[in-house]
């Protein structure tokens, strides 16, 4: 039976996941980490509900056969469709991305004007729409496609003269709504938000708030793991990664996204 000492599981369609679980482990130094990046179906976003629907359910019930006491979904478009049904299937505490988010975004916005960039497919399912709208009946959501982040982010294009000119095209349309906070509806989005904030301040204005829904979740796992008793409280952390593909340049890009470099002898290639 799962407890305190046992690992948090933490997934995704693929490898931007691990920007969640560099906010996990610098959050919660303790904890032991089992991540599943499903990198031979990447992307989630093009699918169908329903087919998001079983991917997210296979993958949930891998990282339940490690013993998990807690299932991160690290996923905006699982996160959009799977978290009320994988919480009845799995018995244990869920937690997906776009809750945290809308909640730090309401919490950190004056005005009430919120705006979100994320993928196609994230914008389309309208869940940072419903999940705001359920806060707070006053906020009001302005989403914004920002596809193009994706690519850049995975090549490393995070500074310079490209990326500005990608964001400020996609924040360009925001700033005639006033928002005063923005939200980061991509996990590929944190490796780019050095150059998110300094357009941002310069585009929508000089007192914008960006919101990392990485760092927002992994703050309210810890409050999480605390109130039901499950957070590990001493000695040291690990990560495990597990992928469905091994594609090429992967130690490359998941070092990116996780912030540390990754050993590839230590990753295992799993089917589902």
């Amino acid at each position: 039976m799962a407890d305190a000492s046992s690992p948090i599981g933490v997934f995704d369609s693929g490898l931007g996941g691990l920007t969640v679980a560099s906010a996990i482990m610098d959050a919660l130094p303790h904890e032991r980490i089992v991540y599943l990046g499903d990198t031979a179906r990447v992307p989630y976003g093009t699918r169908s509900p329903r087919t998001v629907l079983r991917y997210a359910r296979a993958c949930a019930r891998r990282l339940q056969a490690h013993d998990i006491k807690l299932l991160v979904i690290a996923c905006n478009t699982v996160s959009a469709v799977a978290v009320d049904m994988l919480r009845v299937e799995l018995d244990m505490p869920v937690l997906g991305v776009i809750g945290p988010g809308a909640r730090a975004g309401i919490a950190a916005s004056v005005n009430g004007r919120v705006g979100v960039i994320a993928t196609r497919g994230t914008v389309a399912s309208g869940a940072y729409g419903r999940e705001l709208a359920g806060l707070s009946s006053k906020a009001e959501l302005f989403p914004q496609a920002a596809p193009l982040l994706v690519p850049l982010a995975e090549e490393g294009w995070i500074d310079g003269a490209v990326p500005s000119e990608v964001v400020q095209h996609y924040l360009e349309p925001l700033a005639a709504a006033g928002v005063d906070t923005l939200i980061l509806g991509c996990t590929h989005y944190p490796l780019l938000v050095g150059v998110i904030r300094e357009v941002a301040a310069r585009v929508l204005s000089a007192d914008v708030r960006v919101v990392d829904s990485a760092h927002a979740t992994a703050t309210e796992l810890q409050a999480l793991l605390v109130s039901r008793g499950l957070a590990r409280t001493e000695g040291p952390g690990d990560l495990r990664i597990m992928v469905t593909d091994l594609p090429g340049r992967f130690a490359e890009v998941a070092s990116r996204f996780l912030g540390r470099d990754i050993d590839e002898s230590a990753v295992e290639q799993i089917d589902l």
